[in-house]
């Protein structure tokens, strides 16, 4: 790859940063709430569930609450929350698309808080369909690349039914059919290949590759809002040369 994509903000690395654990198991919770209650409290059954629940356990989340959120989720235990599933779509500094998935209990705190966030980054809330035209819901499948051949990988992946297989350095990206993931996943699991996380992902059609001054802006902004408590996953459709990324992971 010549460029960085910076679509799926998944945020593997600061996640694991003490200060922003807190906040990453809230959402991680969520998640394994919202699965077990669409699906079952199952995960063996609910394959959505048993994602959320990997991804939980790869976050060093205690077994506890992972089993009290199923529990939640699933009726078996009260307390749990009805959230609200909100899609919002924005533009950042150098006309940068974004979509914010929200979970939450209050859409006008939701709807408050979003919008106040785009503002103060420079950025603007968008009219439905302006911005998620431009992206498309597909299976993203992360591996940490240690260990792991490229070509063992892709050939397992492809004959599961994966469409691509990204090499971004430090982890392996692989790419599915919206319909596809689950299957895909479980096929590299029965191989023995480890994996970080297993999402439903909106991936763009085009991207906008960016300055140095422009990627900072942007970078800041979806930091902001990734940090309220609403915001699941945000997307974006900016890229930007390796000098640039570099520069900003030094910073």
């Amino acid at each position: 790859m010549s460029g960085h994509s910076k679509w799926a903000t998944t945020k593997n690395k600061k996640a694991a940063i003490d200060a922003k654990r807190g906040k990453l198991f809230a959402k991680l919770i969520k998640n394994i709430e919202i699965a077990a209650r669409m699906g079952g409290g199952d995960p063996a059954g609910n394959p959505s569930l048993y994602d959320a629940i990997y991804k939980a356990k790869k976050a060093s989340m205690p077994a506890d609450n992972i089993k009290r959120a199923v529990k939640r989720g699933s009726g078996e235990e009260a307390g749990g929350v009805n959230y609200e599933d909100i899609v919002y779509e924005g533009y950042a500094p150098a006309g940068v698309g974004l979509i914010i998935e929200c979970l939450t209990d209050n859409r006008n705190r939701a709807a408050a808080e979003v919008r106040s966030t785009l503002t103060k980054g420079g950025g603007s809330l968008a009219t439905s369909g302006s911005v998620s035209f431009n992206f498309e819901r597909k299976g993203q499948i992360v591996v940490p690349s240690e260990g792991v051949d490229y070509d063992d990988l892709f050939e397992k992946a492809a004959e599961a039914g994966a469409e691509d297989v990204q090499d971004d350095g430090e982890v392996y990206t692989v790419i599915t059919g919206p319909s596809d993931l689950h299957t895909v996943r479980k096929a590299l699991e029965d191989a023995g290949i480890d994996f970080d996380s297993a999402d439903s992902v909106m991936a763009p059609k085009n991207e906008v590759e960016l300055s140095l001054e422009d990627a900072r802006k942007v970078s800041k902004l979806i930091d902001n809002l990734d940090d309220l408590d609403d915001v699941q996953n945000i997307y974006a459709n900016w890229t930007a040369s390796d000098e640039v990324m570099e520069q900003l992971d030094a910073e």
